[in-house]
């Protein structure tokens, strides 16, 4: 009823308003005006002057008075027929009256309230509000739709906060592409937060959790059932918890790789380097990046030491134990520190094998500390003569000890002999 209400009250209001009114008059003048032009053609009126303009008066005297006769005769069958309408729908027992066809801003005023009505008429987008009014508005902080940093979001960002907090290089993060949009999507609750507790329940220490997602921050989108399994992996085959929470502090973008890459990689350096898995375990333990990388560098690095430099299988296998990083060295580098030991330090292949650390080291410090001892005289890397310098030390020995004790000089002996190279 309130409804049957509310149209009939919009239908008046329509009606009454200087729009409807205006229509009205509009299509009645034309009717009228076309009346009145046929019935002068039918009379044979076609004088001018004064009796055209008293049929010019006359005319609008009946347009004016058609027109109030129009909108009465309007207004009271309208309201008649709401009333009809109003009774047949109490008449009947709960059935709806049909909805006539109406478009859908119509409907849906039509299903308002008149206090509704009333409310919608006096507001507007376009009202002008006071002073006062427009202060009391408050706008909340929006993020900035485009940036080239990541500064400028971390104040808006929680995500971002936190991270900050927990020691991630944003610097880091915003240089690579797409990553600073994918932190901003990311809920700290509902996505961070379950990861870093992952990561904390399997060993890994807080002061660690700011490196790894510096680099590797598509673990905070990996499903923890895929983290989970991984690390379940890894303790399957003898990792130890202790070793699983270093390897993962030390490489990253393990903890990222399907169980059976991981597993393939485990198998090409067992089978590879004929090791056993204990010895396997061992080198990816020490080197957990082994994991992680490319194999292509691996397989040249053997071809280099097996072929160029002459290495035999059992003493690769010795080397690769002792010094892993052999693996993945430069091969440029590697090279060249094989080509002064091997034949200008006349160095045998046994004695590098003896002590593979030698491959490791700085190219210029083995140089320099070699020419030196040549300088003294002192330059004797065999172990069955007198005065035998072991290769270990010498490459490992701070500059105060080797002086001290391999070359029987001072440090500063040592620097001005180090700018006449």
């Amino acid at each position: 009823m309130s409804s049957a209400c509310a149209a009939v009250c919009r239908r008046c209001r329509w009606l009454l308003s200087p729009k409807s009114s205006t229509h009205l008059y509009n299509v009645q003048v034309q009717h009228s005006m076309k009346v009145d032009k046929s019935a002068r053609v039918g009379n044979g009126f076609s004088s001018r002057g004064n009796h055209t303009a008293t049929l010019t008066g006359l005319s609008w005297k009946r347009q004016t008075s058609y027109h109030h006769d129009f909108t009465t005769k309007y207004l009271t069958t309208e309201a008649k027929e709401s009333t009809d309408d109003l009774s047949r729908t109490d008449a009947t027992e709960n059935k709806p009256a049909l909805m006539p066809a109406v478009d859908a801003f119509t409907l849906g005023k039509s299903q308002m309230s008149p206090d509704d009505l009333d409310a919608d008429d006096e507001c507007s987008a376009l009202e002008e509000i006071s002073e006062e009014e427009a202060f009391g508005i408050s706008v909340p902080p929006s993020i900035p739709p485009a940036s080239t940093s990541l500064q400028q979001y971390v104040d808006k960002s929680e995500t971002l906060t936190k991270l900050v907090q927990l020691g991630v290089s944003l610097w880091k993060l915003e240089r690579r592409p797409n990553v600073g949009s994918m932190l901003l999507r990311l809920d700290f609750n509902r996505d961070v937060a379950p990861r870093l507790l992952f990561l904390k329940e399997i060993g890994v220490e807080d002061s660690r959790l700011g490196y790894i997602i510096s680099h590797n921050p598509f673990i905070l989108s990996e499903n923890l059932e895929n983290l989970q399994a991984r690390v379940n992996y890894l303790k399957s085959r003898k990792f130890s918890s202790e070793t699983v929470a270093s390897m993962v502090s030390r490489a990253p973008y393990l903890l990222n790789f399907s169980v059976k890459r991981l597993d393939n990689r485990l198998g090409f350096y067992q089978q590879q380097l004929k090791l056993s898995s204990a010895n396997t375990r061992n080198i990816v333990a020490r080197l957990p990046r082994l994991l992680c990388g490319s194999l292509e560098p691996v397989k040249e690095n053997l071809k280099v030491c097996e072929i160029e430099l002459g290495f035999k299988e059992n003493e690769i296998q010795h080397i690769v134990v002792a010094v892993p990083k052999v693996l993945t060295a430069n091969k440029k580098k590697l090279t060249q520190i094989f080509d002064f030991l091997h034949n200008t330090m006349k160095v045998p292949h046994y004695l590098i094998t003896k002590f593979p650390q030698v491959l490791n080291t700085k190219f210029l410090r083995l140089k320099e500390r070699h020419l030196f001892l040549e300088y003294l005289g002192k330059a004797q890397y065999d172990p069955n003569l007198p005065g035998y310098v072991s290769l270990d030390r010498l490459v490992s020995l701070p500059d105060e000890t080797f002086c001290g004790e391999l070359a029987s000089a001072t440090p500063e002996d040592f620097y001005l002999f180090q700018k006449t190279l």
